[in-house]
């Protein structure tokens, strides 16, 4: 170990002595200067223009995409050729190799300490990184700070990874810059390796772990994974194994065929390593952030805790599908699709991954007639295989993949997951027409909760001209009840539903009862056993429209509720006077985080027809109620003349019974206990504000939160049993402590102070050199 370290020590001198060594600091320094100080300028304009900041730490120094350390390690591969060109190049073009040659040095010995020094650099590069790390501790509000300690450590990492492949090349070569360029090489193959025989699922396997690019991502992102590590470690020693060896067959002049062996040896070796370290089981993470953003939810967790035994997720992609996901059914994107289970396979290392291919016609239809007109569905299969440069036999006929043809019917073909425990329950998971496509932590929850109890079943009364939960018209509720490609639709986040009439008791399985828009009055028999429903504890959700008071009353008076006569109206310069903005209570968002949310994101809901709700009878009868959603404190009543909106104005007339009230409540929570259970009840004032056609609707400066209450009244419902809450602890690092002027200092310290104390130094210790 001390002909290690005294090697390790001359280098150190030799490299320190050298400008090089100096200017390769200096100019890093200015690069990290100006990376830093371009990320946090954009913080403080931020600030300056009046807007919130939120995890700042996070954002600052660990965005995967602007986040300091991304930016800065996209440069560090330009600075380590140029420190290792010379390690082993000088010796053999100066002839002092053979000095070391006839020492009673090892190989070895002189390779670990070349080595060593290279990390002892690479550790002062990551001090310097550690120097804008450090900073920010004292200029965030709340600084995370062990977030960032992740990402310290991968460049430490990968500055040494770098170092080992640079000292490598400059041992195979006498030319200081033929070392460099062969140095460049060997970091671009070793970035682009992911993207090398992508289609044979064992190779592809190698070739990804054997790329060096994004492995830095985990640890950037707060996560410390045992794969990383050993990956970088084995990478080190691969080539310093490599280099090893290299420097024997030159020593004891060894065959060509015995150094290949050994080649080989060590490059097998650092292969089986990677693979086995890979593995789900062996492998092991710690989340560093302040709120474990780089984990699963607790929720998460234990409804995986619960799915015991094998878990096989198999994906059908169909080669006729949607044009955004054809790439995604295609053998080359596997790897990607896998990292999207990657959380849960943490927790359940048995999960399976499997993918199926077929070819069946789907929702794809109209454009494939345009495109190929004159082909049959297998032809069109053809088409599309040669586009995407795979063997169209890898596509098999919609007829031969068995039974799940019916499943795969159901979602209209279209690319979708279906996760099966060995038990054989299975359910789906899709992905959905939305900005973001694939299903986030809450939908890939739902599904495997699915699996393993059961879900809150929702009822929809129908008979009476309600809403329908299967049609796709304007008025009804298709799209927030069972549309597969809709996120937020309750199939989608944990809930079964059904039709059901009234003409029989509803059935005990059902959890919540949903009455919407009633336009006949319900028979007697309808009414008893919708009373015997509420009796007996049943949760429902209520949702009146105007015209419909004299129906819709039988139902609202139950619980001591009273629909106003008329409609709201608010008349405005924009928007028909019925279209009412309403917001959340506190109670409300107490009541369900999504209730929350919409007070946080300054939302509003938006009524297109709505009746105010009167409730002072709600507590004679046993109920606590309170308001989820109010109008504004001014200018609204309930209009009792005005019908056309379009082509009529209306006016308030106190005259003819029309009452002007602050803050009139248009959606109800009611509850009570009910033996050893609490009954909850929720009563809207407008049908249309869930329907499809409000759902889709969106108007000029209007942030809508109607799918957040769709959230927040079946989470509150479903007495919190859906959604799958994957909500996580506030940031609390919501703030930096400069401002322009300060940043200005900053900047100046960190790109003009540091590099010429930096450089000064360096000036020093030439002349004292020079003296001596």
């Amino acid at each position: 170990m001390k002909q290690i370290i005294r090697i390790a020590r001359t280098e150190l001198q030799l490299l320190f002595y050298s400008p090089i060594a100096w200017l390769i600091l200096i100019v890093f320094t200015i690069q990290a200067s100006l990376t830093f100080t371009g990320v946090l300028g954009g913080f403080v304009n931020f600030k300056e223009m009046g807007y919130n900041l939120e995890g700042v730490t996070l954002n600052l120094y660990t965005d995967p995409w602007q986040g300091f350390y991304a930016r800065l390690l996209g440069y560090l591969y330009f600075y380590i050729p140029l420190l290792t060109m010379g390690m082993m190049s000088r010796e053999l073009s100066s002839g002092s190799i053979k000095l070391l040659y006839s020492s009673p040095i090892s190989d070895a010995q002189i390779i670990f300490g070349k080595f060593l020094s290279v990390a002892a650099y690479a550790l002062l590069m990551t001090g310097i990184v550690f120097l804008f790390t450090l900073y920010g501790a004292f200029v965030v509000d709340k600084f995370d700070f062990p977030a960032t300690l992740p990402g310290l450590l991968g460049v430490f990492l990968l500055i040494c990874a770098y170092g080992a492949v640079g000292l490598f090349m400059s041992s195979l070569t006498s030319y200081q810059v033929v070392a460099a360029m062969g140095t460049f090489a060997v970091f671009a193959v070793l970035n682009y390796t992911n993207q090398l025989w992508q289609d044979v699922p064992f190779v592809r396997d190698i070739m990804f772990w054997l790329t060096i690019g994004g492995r830095t991502n985990e640890f950037i992102g707060g996560i410390v994974s045992s794969e990383d590590v050993i990956y970088f470690l084995t990478v080190i020693g691969l080539f310093l194994g490599l280099c090893i060896f290299r420097f024997r067959a030159v020593r004891q002049k060894t065959r060509r065929s015995v150094s290949l062996g050994r080649y080989l040896l060590v490059i097998g070796s650092a292969v089986m390593i990677g693979y086995i370290s890979s593995r789900p089981a062996l492998m092991y993470f710690y989340d560093a952030t302040r709120t474990k953003l780089r984990t699963l939810t607790k929720a998460s967790q234990d409804i995986v805790s619960k799915a015991e035994g094998g878990l096989t997720v198999t994906t059908y992609a169909n080669a006729l599908d949607e044009d955004r996901w054809l790439w995604m059914g295609m053998p080359r994107a596997e790897l990607e699709d896998m990292r999207r289970f990657r959380e849960y396979v943490r927790f359940k290392p048995e999960i399976k991954m499997n993918y199926v291919r077929y070819y069946a016609k789907g929702k794809n239809e109209r454009s494939l007639n345009h495109r190929y007109p004159k082909l049959n569905e297998r032809e069109r299969m053809g088409k599309v295989a040669q586009a995407f440069g795979v063997d169209s036999a890898l596509f098999v006929p919609a007829d031969e993949i068995g039974s799940i043809k019916e499943t795969l019917a159901g979602e209209e073909f279209r690319y979708v997951k279906v996760l099966k425990r060995e038990n054989g329950q299975q359910s789906v998971l899709r992905v959905f027409d939305d900005a973001m496509g694939f299903p986030s932590e809450a939908e890939i929850s739902a599904a495997i909760k699915r699996l393993v109890i059961t879900l809150p079943k929702v009822g929809f009364v129908e008979g009476h001209g309600e809403r329908d939960c299967i049609k796709e018209g304007d008025r009804d509720y298709n799209k927030f009840a069972r549309e597969n490609t809709f996120r937020y639709s309750l199939i989608n986040q944990g809930f079964d539903f059904e039709q059901l009439s009234l003409d029989k008791e509803v059935p005990p399985h059902i959890s919540i009862l949903v009455i919407a828009d009633v336009k006949t009055a319900l028979p007697e028999l309808h009414l008893e056993h919708l009373k015997q429903y509420i009796a007996r504890g049943g949760n429902l959700l209520v949702a009146a429209e105007p015209k419909r008071q004299g129906t819709m009353n039988a139902v609202t008076e139950i619980f001591g509720v009273q629909l106003m006569e008329g409609r709201l109206v608010k008349p405005s310069k924009n928007y028909q006077a019925d279209v009412i903005f309403t917001r959340p209570t506190k109670k409300a968002g107490d009541l369900a985080d999504a209730f929350g949310a919409i007070q946080r994101n300054k939302q509003v809901v938006v009524m297109p027809s709505a009746v105010g709700l009167q409730y002072s009878g709600a507590t004679a009868n046993g109920y606590t109620a309170d308001p989820l959603f109010v109008t504004d404190s001014a200018g609204v009543w309930n209009e009792l003349e005005t019908v056309d909106f379009v082509d009529d104005s209306a006016a308030l007339n106190l005259a003819a019974g029309e009452t002007e009230a602050a803050n009139m409540a248009t959606a109800l929570a009611l509850s009570r206990k009910v033996k050893e259970k609490e009954q909850k009840i929720i009563i809207l004032g407008d049908a249309d504000c869930i329907s499809n056609g409000e759902l889709g609707h969106s108007r000029k400066d209007v942030m809508a939160g109607n799918f957040l209450l769709i959230a927040g009244a079946f989470n509150w419902l479903s007495d919190y049993e859906a959604p799958v809450d994957v909500s996580r602890p506030p940031f609390t690092d919501n703030d930096i402590k400069i401002g322009k002027a300060g940043f200005k200092v900053t900047k100046i310290a960190f790109t003009g102070v540091l590099p010429a104390v930096m450089l000064i130094s360096y000036l020093v210790i030439w002349f004292r050199r020079r003296r001596q």
